[in-house]
């Protein structure tokens, strides 16, 4: 159901709206330049493929993209590899081996910038925690199972700055 929820334009259209601001039915159907009742049934394909969630404040209905949902559609898809290393060796040895992911050197920390080619900010999970030390600090004792995650910008926030 869900991608037959994104086989149309509009509803993809929809749902890009819907990832900057929740929106009303009406709002929705005006910017796309649909009637309501057109929308309306776009909008329950779209619930029904758990593509986003509608709050009603009495007769009116909001809508909100199911980020995580959207997010994690296509981690089916990815691979995931399996990597051998002596114990002692760094967790970002074993990240290195992996040829879909890149690492730079600042100084004397390194930073993963990318992941299959997408470039962005990386956080990492072993076994089901987030460490508190860098990824290049920790060292393998034991078999771990390892989650990468990019950060992804939600929400944008401008600051002006003024020196006096």
């Amino acid at each position: 159901m869900m991608f037959r929820a994104l086989s149309s334009s509009t509803r993809v259209a929809m749902l890009k709206l819907l990832l900057k601001k929740e929106m009303h039915i009406s709002g929705l159907a005006a910017d796309l330049g649909i009637s309501v009742p057109v929308a309306a049934k776009h909008i329950t394909i779209l619930e029904k493929g758990g593509l986003i969630e509608r709050r009603k404040f009495g007769r009116t209905h909001v809508l909100k993209a199911k980020k995580e949902k959207l997010y994690g559609i296509l981690d089916v898809f990815s691979e995931s590899p399996t990597v051998k290393l002596p114990k002692g060796s760094s967790l970002l040895d074993a990240l290195k081996s992996v040829s879909a992911i890149d690492v730079i050197k600042i100084g004397d920390k390194e930073f993963i910038t990318s992941i299959d080619g997408e470039k962005g900010y990386y956080i990492y999970e072993v076994d089901g925690e987030y460490p508190n030390i860098p990824i290049n600090d920790y060292k393998l004792r034991k078999s771990i199972q390892i989650k990468l995650k990019k950060l992804v910008a939600v929400a944008e926030k401008e600051i002006a700055i003024k020196v006096i």
